[in-house]
């Protein structure tokens, strides 16, 4: 139509041309746009701010920011004051291409001619500094809001709540929260998700049921987020009947449990070695059609690989990557880890390889738990070699790496290389941290050289490394092996006096030189204080049993087993194998298998010692079937037999041979 009109040599108006350009932009046409604005000169006309705001805000619903800014630019230089839209559009795109300095020239260049962004500009610009980290520019830019005459509304302080709760700066979330509140702004559920959110990853669950309890009682709805935020916290922090209680609440509400809650309480079970309790609840995610992601797989694979199930993390690998989902780090550093675990360090080594060659990129944790297992194995030189590959690899040493390194030189107590780890430390750039320091001062006060232990100590000090509670415990460990009892009580005020409050291990040193030095009387006595101070623990209590069971006192024994149950405390494998041995050493073998149910029923899955402590039982009264199948068992679980295994097997058949020929 405009072409005809052309044709017949009508006068058209700017404002026809601008209709034109608005159909065109609307259709996602803004080149075709441009070319008309470029002809309008040549027809004498002139475009305006119309024409200009029209084709910036095209350019920008076509991701072309680059054009719509020199357009924008131009305007302005013409003395067009341009559109609140327009201003947003071209702010709005340079933000999310990351160019802030360009946004920022921009608002600077419609400053000097008297145009304030509106509230939509600058909550998208304070949304992409605090995505970047620039607390300080973002800080300027809400005092600067104030100085325009605009007032921060509901979403700007979300923004700033979550950005500071994200960066672990509740202290910042809190102050921009009351803040919101002074200025009459009622708290959102997006800003109370950001302030639970932030205090349940920082392990602060009452202030987070509080938070939640006042969003309620404000009639602040909660969301499938804000669940899932106090699930995870919970289960986190071990206390899954919690999270269990909210997610029934939650659905008892109708909020539907979306991926993220059911990956929490996966991950909770997981923490918890309930393996099969987590089985069911990711079947029961597919059941629901709720796809789980790759955080979800992550969390089981490690689960099973902790749990010494690598067959069935590697079948979970394999479903994964059938369903589209990428495995990433956090996939292969436990299955690294879970194969060298359960003594296959070749194999983890070969995964490795194979991983580098089909370019999959693996970071300093998946090397890490490579390093640790040929370290555990005693195979130092091999653990050298991976990591002169992993750096050719391009994967720099971090102070992990170091740190394992150094635990394996320390084993095998070579100095030599201890010393050459921590020079080739110093010449990357790297000092040691109080992790490497303690494992040194672990070492050398375990060996009993107690004068290296406390040099490397004024070391550590005299870098500005502060002692932490392992660091004493390690220390005050060597004492009491030592039996420097005054040394020991006097580092054990030092703690008291400064930060590093002594806990169960540090506790449990005393307690253990007591037991072996058969003074039960004092050794009860310190265990009871530790019990009114909620400081026994599981170690503390096998400590005590096992100092009984020295002197061949199982009822006393077996009253501290009943007693920690009631007081909530719960007896692991080596509770149950302490017991074990002293029933097998003293013949009665039935005792020990019920005991052996009662842990297998529980759980807990033995460790070599617990099989060696009933391969050993089965062999003395002559139940050497029950000894083999024991050994065919513990292979099936995923726990290698040892050196002590064997021994006890061709001890019990010879022992069994001599009888037979008698």
């Amino acid at each position: 139509m405009i072409r005809q009109a052309e044709l017949n040599r009508c006068n058209l108006s700017v404002v026809t041309y601008n209709v034109l350009i608005h159909g065109l932009c609307k259709s996602q046409r803004a080149w075709e746009a441009v070319e008309i604005k470029n002809l309008l000169s040549g027809k004498g006309l002139k475009a305006d701010v119309v024409t200009y705001c029209t084709l910036v805000l095209g350019l920008c619903k076509v991701q072309e920011f680059e054009v719509g800014v020199e357009l924008m630019n131009e305007m302005i230089e013409l003395g067009f004051v341009p559109s609140e839209a327009a201003l947003s559009g071209v702010v709005d795109g340079l933000r999310r291409k990351r160019k802030i300095e360009d946004a920022y020239d921009i608002l600077n260049r419609v400053g000097r001619i008297g145009v304030v962004p509106n509230l939509f500009v600058y909550n998208a610009l304070i949304n992409s500094l605090c995505k970047e980290g620039k607390l300080d520019e973002v800080e300027l830019l809400f005092n600067n809001m104030g100085e325009k005459g605009l007032f921060p509304n509901d979403v700007t302080y979300s923004i700033l709540i979550d950005s500071s709760c994200r960066r672990g700066k509740l202290d910042v979330a809190y102050c921009y929260f009351g803040k919101m509140l002074e200025a009459g702004i009622r708290g959102t559920m997006y800003s109370y998700n950001s302030l639970i959110s932030g205090e349940c990853k920082f392990g602060k669950l009452d202030e987070a049921e509080f938070l939640f309890g006042e969003m309620i009682d404000k009639g602040v709805v909660p969301t499938v987020a804000t669940y899932t935020s106090l699930i995870s916290g919970y289960c986190r922090e071990g206390e899954l009947h919690k999270a269990f209680r909210l997610y029934h609440e939650m659905t008892g509400k109708g909020i539907a449990p979306n991926t993220y809650t059911f990956t929490a309480l996966i991950s909770g079970f997981c923490r918890a070695n309930m393996m099969t309790e987590a089985g069911k609840l990711f079947d029961q995610l597919v059941e629901r059609n709720i796809m789980p992601n790759e955080v979800t797989y992550n969390v089981m694979i490690e689960g099973h690989c902790m749990n010494g199930n690598t067959v069935r993390a590697f079948e979970l690998l394999d479903e994964m990557v059938e369903k589209g989902l990428e495995p990433d780090t956090y996939t292969y550093r436990p299955l690294i880890s879970g194969l060298c675990s359960s003594g296959r360090v070749s194999e983890a080594k070969e995964l490795v390889d194979e991983l580098h060659k089909e370019h999959c990129k693996l970071n300093e944790m998946c090397y890490s738990a490579l390093l640790h297992g040929f370290c555990k194995e005693g195979r130092l030189q091999d653990a050298l070699s991976a990591c002169r590959q992993m750096v050719e690899r391009g994967v720099d040493m971090d102070l992990v790496c170091y740190a394992v390194l150094i635990c394996g030189t320390l084993k095998q107590h070579d100095t030599r290389k201890l010393f050459g780890l921590l020079k080739e430390m110093q010449d990357q750039g790297l000092k040691p941290d109080e992790v490497i320091y303690t494992s040194m001062i672990d070492a050398y006060s375990k060996a009993g050289n107690l004068k290296k232990a406390f040099g490397f100590w004024d070391l550590m000090v005299a870098e500005g490394c502060f002692p932490n509670v392992v660091t004493y415990t390690a220390l005050i460990n060597g004492l009491c092996k030592a039996g420097n009892m005054d040394n020991a009580e006097l580092l054990l005020k030092e703690m008291l006096i400064g930060n590093a409050l002594p806990n169960q291990m540090t506790y449990g040193c005393f307690l253990d030189h007591l037991t072996k030095e058969g003074n039960m009387e004092e050794a009860v006595q310190l265990h009871n204080a530790m019990l009114k101070g909620f400081l026994a623990n599981t170690v503390t209590y096998n400590i005590l049993i096992r100092g009984f069971c020295k002197l061949g006192k199982i009822q006393e024994a077996t009253e501290l087993l009943v007693g920690m149950t009631d007081n909530g405390i719960f007896p692991d494998c080596i509770t149950y194998s302490t017991f074990i041995y002293e029933y097998c050493r003293g013949g009665n073998l039935q005792e020990a298998i019920k005991l052996w149910n009662t842990m297998l029923n529980k759980g807990l899955k033995p460790d070599t010692l617990a099989y060696n402590f009933m391969i050993y039982g089965c062999c003395v009264t002559g139940e050497l079937t029950k000894a083999f199948e024991l050994r065919d068992d513990m292979i099936r679980r995923g726990v290698m037999p040892n050196r002590g295994t064997y021994n006890t097997l061709i001890h019990g058949t010879c022992l069994k041979s001599s009888v037979l020929s008698t």
